[in-house]
């Protein structure tokens, strides 16, 4: 480490060439460096006093425990320096101290006696240290020094390492701050007040390597809290908040615990007491003859339900009494699987079940008339009027929707003289039915055929027949999908006229214009056909067309004032007439309107 220095007496050459210092028995002085080797610190020419680090000047005892120095303020220019003795310096060996007395206290003896070696002299280190068993000598004393020289001219920016007072000095030891007393703590007298340093003892002090207690990259002390009475409070309170909050949990649990376990046992055993709840008492079933309970009250005794088998094929349908004596009025297509010997099983509304038999039977009406024998204490339904029936009148449809017997809904009249056909599958068109319908937004379903329509004093109006599904086609079962609010009715009046017919006969009549149908024409209107279905001509010789002046050709658009768009149109409006009634028809011939009135003549159901 003395690298590039000029070696001193006494030093030998190292293994490495280098010089080092020779080390005499003595305790290592402040002056000894990391690696044992002995730096020497440069007085201050004409001085005893020892080069101090580069920085201010401090002043203060030498501390053999820390190996802290003292450097002083240069004195007055003017060399009126006062002697060391008059400022309590001590000069001990090569070390130089001052020691300030405490006040109030005599100034220690200072050892004055020693001459200080010349500048740039090297002390004499040996005689600084006695030989082991033998007592130091006393100090001879220092006469006072006029003002130091400084090695070099003073760095005027203090840049280091070059700065005053010079580079071999060794840097000044980390100096830990002691700790602060808390705050609102007293401190006594012996503490406020710091205790005057004592002289330093040179023979006996241990030496202390600065550098070895220098570390840069130490951990400094720990931060001291600056108020750890309030921070105590803090965490008592948070721990006080904590035990709070855990009780409170602790307690809700077990209350949840307690309160279900009590809750169970209520429960098992019935609580307490007997728990009852306030209820309304027992009323009279009878209802207002016009409300809806009243009405199915009334009619669900005279409404049935048809289970039907044969061919192959089986059905549910509904009917309703018509008389005593066991007749029942339904659909056509209900009872259409039965054939000539299929079974038919009639169930009331009391759940007793008889065998029924075909009366009679009309496809192109959709009407049917079956018989049970045998059964006593039978309710007709009483007959209302479809004439007098107007769009908004409330209705009440009773069914087996489903083979659900007994079924009630209500809604209104949506539409009156709607023109429907249904049926069809034969493709002859044999099994066709029109009708001019009563339309209802009473929910129907596949199962509801056949059964009453009742008006608001609980009068049938109708009989339901088919439904409008939701995949647009128009079939009496019904779509699967159900009832999308168009269901349409056949008219009593036109089911009466054909129930006494088939009751009578077994076949009903057809009110008829003697007349063959274009069914292709696309036009407005409903259009006479070029000849008739048997290759004969279109108007039937002597029939009620013929003798109106119907010819072939002739569109037909309008039936007693009332407009027809269609074919099919112009046969339910004819249909929804008894033979004999007389018509008035609006036609078109060349481009020019007439007008014909006519009687309607009579079939034989064909």
């Amino acid at each position: 480490m003395n690298e590039g220095k000029p070696g001193t007496p006494g030093a030998s050459e190292g293994p490495d060439g280098d010089f080092e210092l020779a080390r005499p028995n003595r305790t290592p002085s402040p002056g000894t460096g990391p690696d044992g080797d002995y730096e020497l610190s440069r007085p201050l020419a004409g001085s005893g006093h020892w080069d101090t680090p580069a920085g201010p000047a401090t002043t203060g005892p030498y501390d053999a425990s820390t190996g802290s120095g003292v450097a002083y303020a240069d004195p007055p220019a003017d060399d009126t320096a006062e002697p060391a003795e008059a400022r309590g310096a001590t000069t001990t060996g090569a070390k130089v101290s001052a020691t300030p007395a405490a006040p109030g206290t005599e100034a220690p003896a200072t050892d004055a006696d020693t001459p200080a070696p010349a500048q740039g002299a090297t002390p004499d280190l040996t005689a600084a240290t006695p030989a082991p068993g033998t007592e130091a000598p006393a100090p001879a004393p220092v006469p006072a020094q006029p003002h130091p020289t400084p090695l070099h001219d003073p760095d005027p920016y203090s840049t280091p390492p070059y700065g005053e007072p010079g580079p071999w000095a060794p840097a000044p030891p980390v100096q830990h701050p002691a700790a602060t007393p808390a705050h609102g703590v007293a401190v006594s007298a012996s503490e406020a007040a710091p205790a005057a340093p004592a002289a330093p003892v040179v023979q006996d002090a241990p030496v202390v390597d600065p550098w070895a207690r220098y570390d840069p990259w130490a951990a400094s002390a720990p931060l001291q809290q600056a108020d750890p009475v309030e921070e105590d409070v803090k965490r008592r309170r948070g721990r006080r908040r904590s035990a709070l909050i855990t009780g409170a949990l602790v307690i809700a649990l077990v209350s949840g615990v307690a309160g279900g376990v009590v809750g169970v046992q209520l429960e098992r055993n019935g609580g307490i007491g007997a728990v009852e709840l306030p209820q309304a008492g027992v009323e009279a079933p009878d209802r207002d003859p016009d409300s809806v309970a009243g009405i199915a009250a009334q009619a669900l005794p005279s409404v049935v339900t048809l289970h039907v088998s044969g061919g192959g094929s089986a059905g549910t349908g509904t009917g309703f009494v018509l008389d005593d004596r066991g007749h029942i009025l339904t659909n056509d297509h209900v009872v259409e699987p039965a054939g000539e010997d299929g079974e038919i099983t009639v169930t009331f509304h009391s759940g007793d079940t008889a065998e029924a038999t075909v009366v009679g039977r009309d496809s192109g009406y959709d009407l049917a008339v079956v018989r049970v024998r045998g059964v006593r204490g039978l309710s007709p339904l009483p007959l209302g009027n479809s004439d007098n029936v107007q769009v908004g009148d409330p209705v009440v449809a009773i069914g087996a929707p489903f083979d659900l017997a007994g079924t009630v809904t209500s809604g209104i009249i949506s539409a009156r003289e709607r023109p429907i056909t249904a049926g069809g599958e034969k493709g002859d068109g044999s099994d066709v039915s029109y009708v001019d319908a009563l339309q209802t937004d009473a929910p129907i379903n596949p199962g509801n055929s056949g059964g009453p329509l009742l008006d608001g004093k609980g009068r049938v109006i109708g009989i339901n027949s088919a439904i409008r599904s939701a995949d647009g086609g128009l079939d009496p079962e019904g779509g699967q999908s159900g009832s999308i609010g168009l269901g349409f009715a056949i008219p009593i009046n036109q089911g009466k006229r054909v129930a006494e017919e088939l009751i009578r006969s077994g076949k009903a009549t057809h009110p008829v214009i003697g007349i063959t149908l274009d069914m292709q024409y696309s036009g407005d209107g409903a259009r006479v056909a070029a000849e008739g279905s048997d290759g004969g001509p279109a108007v039937s010789t002597g029939g009620p067309g013929a003798k109106a002046g119907i010819r072939s050709g002739d569109v037909i658009t309008k039936v007693d004032g009332r407009p027809v768009h269609s074919g099919e149109e112009l046969i339910v409006k004819t249909r929804a007439h008894r033979p004999g009634d007389e018509l008035e028809l609006t036609l078109e011939r060349d481009g020019k309107e007439r007008t014909v009135t006519l009687v309607l003549g009579s079939s034989d159901g064909d």
